[in-house]
């Protein structure tokens, strides 16, 4: 089984490629990117992400978001052999809530030891030259370091009998989007990060001997901050090598992941999001991580509203959030120092009777995005941070915008007292978490009930900057010749 393994490994042959893939879901990815200092992009390793959404022929449905690192090697097999150890057959739909989540546990496990099983014989070999210092052992001991090291974190949803059933291990994080009845979205946050921050996993490490203090400050194990992996060789067979987790009884850093659920989808409208640590870390860099979760629904809401497509909701979200990161890279503004490089991004985007746009406007079919700036605060903090929305001034026909709202927009100029309408709206959107209490949410918050007094001129302070946008659209509109007065209100 193990040879089998190997040569599956080595060939571009999947397990799965004959299980149907779900058309309920749309994936969005971006490379890793590195940034000079004039705001130009590189990748710096080729993408080291993996997901997986197939459905069985018997009504289950199966999605996961694979977070690599050092390498693409384990999320790739984690991604094909969990689907080969869920959806062939040993899922029934009169399984019961604890034999699923008892078939979830084992599935991570079998993944974790076939992995182990395929590098076997590098393993072996390595520790065999090792004990050698000769000249040409080391170009041999790096090619077998590449083939053995790397790990990935995991998020899993499974659906069975219409109810939901999450598997989280590591840093990756899932979303539960719930639409009320009057358009406002619920957000639950299934699970917490199994991070060195994470006080159940701190106090499992301190009950087999590692301290935690310590572990806490560093931040990190070996360059990770997930307490919880696939793979991963090194803090998993040499352990006891590492200062951090030497006084370990037992090993600390595990494959086993935290299963929540069943939650029953009856009746439910919304949507599921499954994100790779690279995307929630490029926007919380961004933007901080107070409002995140609300910001990353918005725009999923946004994005669902106008696109007939969830391939390119899902793209189009990833480029958005690619875009805030890059952007305040180049502002120069406080948080720009951690926005000098982000991870492989993915997203994944599982509907809930929910509905798409039909036929809606979308960039590509005559409409041009132009940045606004809003600010919006957080119930929790004194600070506020601006947010970037789109705006799409089409050429013709209807826009749909937000949630359930229309607004036809006529090719021409704006005129004095008529802003576009924006395209991300979140007005009174919840956020609950399974660790922690939940607060207002509001994501963009309303003016005071004082109205602001006008100026000498009779105008009032806008709440919206449009002027970006009035610049580009003349920019594209009137062919660099100058209108009297320019755009914009008078």
């Amino acid at each position: 089984m193990a040879a089998q393994r190997r040569n599956l490994m080595q060939s571009h042959q999947s397990w799965t490629d004959d299980l149907p893939l779900c058309q309920m879901c749309g994936v969005g990815t971006a490379p890793n990117c590195v940034y000079s200092p004039d705001g130009k992009g590189t990748q710096g390793h080729p993408n080291e992400d993996a997901h997986l959404r197939f459905r069985s022929e018997d009504g289950c449905f199966l999605y996961g978001v694979f977070n690599g690192y050092d390498g693409s090697r384990v999320a790739s097999f984690a991604s094909q052999c969990l689907t080969a150890e869920l959806l062939l057959g040993q899922l029934k739909s009169s399984h019961t809530d604890n034999d699923v989540r008892r078939i979830l546990t084992q599935a991570f496990d079998v993944v974790e030891k076939s992995y182990f099983e395929t590098i076997d014989d590098a393993l072996a070999e390595k520790a065999h030259l090792s004990n050698y210092v000769l000249p040409h052992n080391e170009e041999r001991l790096k090619e077998l370091e590449l083939e053995v090291s790397g790990g990935a974190t995991a998020a899993v949803a499974l659906i069975l009998n219409n109810k939901l059933y999450i598997a989280n291990l590591g840093t990756n994080r899932v979303l539960l989007c719930k639409s009320s009845s009057d358009g406002q979205n619920q957000v639950l946050q299934i699970g917490r990060p199994h991070s060195t921050d994470n006080e159940d996993e701190l106090q499992r490490l301190a009950a087999l001997g590692v301290d935690s203090a310590r572990v806490r400050q560093a931040g990190q194990i070996v360059g990770k901050s997930s307490t919880r992996r696939l793979g991963d060789y090194r803090v998993k067979l040499n352990y006891n090598e590492i200062d951090l987790l030497s006084a370990a009884k037992t090993k600390p850093i595990i494959a086993e992941p935290e299963i929540h659920g069943s939650q029953s989808l009856d009746s439910v409208s919304g949507f599921l999001l499954l994100m790779s640590e690279g995307l929630i870390n490029a926007l919380e860099s961004a933007h901080g991580p107070e409002q995140a979760n609300q910001e990353i629904v918005a725009m999923v809401a946004a994005e669902l509203a106008q696109q007939n497509s969830l391939e390119a909701v899902a793209q189009s979200v990833v480029e958005r959030v690619k875009r805030l990161h890059h952007d305040v890279y180049v502002s120069g503004r406080q948080r720009a120092t951690y926005c000098s490089r982000h991870e492989d991004m993915t997203l994944l985007i599982r509907t809930l009777n929910y509905p798409l746009a039909d036929g809606a406007l979308t960039p590509t079919q005559g409409g041009r995005i132009y940045p606004v700036s809003v600010p919006y605060s957080n119930s929790q903090s004194t600070s506020k941070t601006s947010v970037t929305l789109s705006l799409v001034m089409p050429s013709q026909g209807t826009l749909t915008n937000g949630t359930n709202t229309a607004s036809t927009l006529e090719e021409g100029t704006p005129t004095p007292g008529q802003s576009p309408t924006a395209t991300l709206q979140s007005t009174n959107t919840q956020t609950q978490s399974s660790s922690s209490s939940s607060g207002d949410g509001s994501l963009f918050r309303q003016r005071g009930s004082q109205a602001a007094q006008p100026d000498e001129t009779g105008r009032v302070p806008p709440y919206v900057d449009f002027t970006q946008f009035y610049e580009l659209w003349s920019n594209d509109h009137c062919d660099g010749q100058s209108t009297q007065g320019g755009l914009g209100p008078q």
